[in-house]
């Protein structure tokens, strides 16, 4: 694929392609690593750096692909022919994505239908933001950008603000903001893992960058727009965050060694995700996506295969993994309740390192016949 004849399209798969990879390491830490547990946000005192970072590194996930989604929203509300109407394009695609949560990807998960649980989680998330957006994106640039920056930059604001289950606003409030189960008892229970509003401010400036791809645009610019940016958001985060002014619930304090000192500094709030979450992660992809601009090597070939079939990787990947820890258990055995657990997380990166090959061609071929079919419903996935 040429990354620099195509860069407006492949720099976005090549994105997406990367964060999804990173996204496999933590994935397969939760299904072959899950005894030990990490807090959100961590312990930085309990936690084994290895493990930290591993789970850091998952942390630029969500945000980027939330961020991509409105970037190419975008894209489709503006091909080279002109404008055309993105309503619709973004409520069937985001009711898909929520559907899809429910029937699917639970079962991906637990590998039990129905699921005793259904964790509503990062697709059922970005299906909301999708809606949301639908019903936004109409409204001017200015306006887009104003309210993405309130919600993103604001809504910090309403961590005092609760709701005990029961009281009136709990099922709203726990959607939008706060992590909790909406059905607690019962032979099916349902839980917010990742709480919307975040999430809607995310997407609204995802597709108010969207411009900065238009064919009036060249790559010299748009890489200075990105970069610009990116380092704008991780000035704010380094005065807000260095200082423990605001934007994020836990302060950093001093460790016992340099290290836990870091580790403490980069120890944000994934749910919902804070302000400073946001920056770090927003602020440095935009700085690798402005990067990422006429570059091409195979490394991001193989990226960018990922990332042009990305609901069919996210899909894939799982199911392997759900098919590797039934196997392993027939194998070796439980050693963990009913599970079948490594000892070392060297493990768990040597499985992820594995698995990365093994998902490239079923996506590639994938990605090209998503491109040449005439069956619609192929490109959801």
């Amino acid at each position: 694929m040429n990354v620099v004849k195509n860069a407006r399209v492949a720099s976005i798969d090549v994105m997406r392609g990367l964060v999804m990879m990173i996204m496999m390491l933590d994935h397969v830490r939760e299904t072959f690593f899950l005894r030990w547990q990490v807090t959100d946000p961590m312990d930085v005192a309990q936690t084994e750096p290895a493990l930290f970072f591993s789970r850091f590194a998952a942390h630029f996930c969500a945000p980027m692909f939330v961020f991509l989604t409105g970037l190419s929203a975008w894209l489709y509300a503006h091909p080279s022919a002109g404008p055309r109407p993105a309503t619709g394009f973004l409520l069937k695609r985001g009711l898909f994505l929520v559907v899809l949560e429910v029937l699917v990807v639970s079962v991906a998960w637990t590998g039990i239908f129905p699921a005793p649980t259904i964790y509503l989680q990062v697709i059922w998330v970005i299906g909301l933001a999708m809606i949301a957006l639908a019903l936004l994106h109409q409204l001017p640039r200015a306006v887009l950008a104003v309210i993405g920056l309130v919600i993103v930059g604001g809504h910090n604001l309403l961590t005092p603000v609760t709701f005990a289950p029961g009281d009136w606003g709990y099922i709203p409030w726990t959607i939008l903001h706060d992590r909790g189960f909406l059905v607690a008892e019962g032979a099916l229970k349902i839980k917010v893992s990742y709480p919307l509003l975040p999430w809607i401010g995310v997407i609204v400036l995802g597709y108010v960058a969207g411009p900065w791809y238009a064919r009036t645009v060249d790559s010299a610019r748009r890489r200075s727009l990105l970069v610009t940016a990116g380092v704008a958001a991780l000035a704010v985060l380094l005065v807000l965050r260095g200082l423990n002014i605001y934007g994020e619930k836990l302060d950093w304090t001093a460790g016992e060694t340099a290290l836990r000192t870091v580790m403490s500094f980069l120890n944000v709030t994934k749910y919902p995700p804070s302000l400073a979450f946001l920056l770090l992660t927003l602020g440095f992809g935009l700085v690798v996506l402005g990067w990422l601009e006429q570059r091409d090597n195979l490394f991001l070939r193989v990226c960018a295969s990922f990332g042009g079939a990305p609901m069919f990787y996210y899909l894939l990947h799982l199911f392997l993994l759900l098919g590797l820890q039934k196997l392993a258990v027939a194998m070796f055995g439980a050693n963990y309740g009913s599970r079948y657990e490594f000892d070392h997380l060297w493990q768990v990166w040597l499985l992820s390192a594995a698995l990365t090959p093994l998902l490239y061609w079923p996506c590639k071929a994938f990605a090209a016949f998503k491109r040449r079919t005439s069956m619609g419903w192929v490109r959801y996935l």
